[in-house]
């Protein structure tokens, strides 16, 4: 009776932390749902995950373009720095609409509010 009792309270444990770890995992939206449906997600922060496609900053400030095999975005830093080309960052930022980078256009951009997850 006791050892059942004991595995019980050892799962529902587990489980708890089970939970808050995936919890305090971001999850990830896809690029291409944030390119094909951008008035969904404008104004929000979102977290997406993929390579490094092409990159320009300086003094930690500049524009990276990402691909997660379901489409491509460029994502905007501002003091965060700029990853290397085919970099495997994760990036959490506010989906934002109309930007201009350096003299360029961009649709739909993310723009950066933390520090990359590599």
């Amino acid at each position: 009776m006791q050892n059942r009792i004991l595995r019980r309270a050892g799962t529902l444990v587990a489980l708890a932390l089970s939970t808050i770890l995936l919890l305090a995992c971001p999850q990830h939206t896809k690029i291409g749902e944030l390119t094909s449906n951008p008035g969904r997600y404008a104004g929000k922060e979102v977290s997406i995950a993929g390579s490094v496609v092409s990159s320009y900053g300086a003094l930690g400030t500049g524009a990276f373009e990402m691909d997660d095999g379901s489409g491509r975005i460029w994502v905007i830093s501002q003091n965060y720095g700029v990853p290397a080309k085919n970099a495997k960052v994760g990036i959490t930022g506010v989906v934002t609409q109309g930007v201009s980078v350096a003299g360029r256009s961009f649709a739909v951009a993310l723009r950066q509010t933390s520090k990359p997850h590599y």
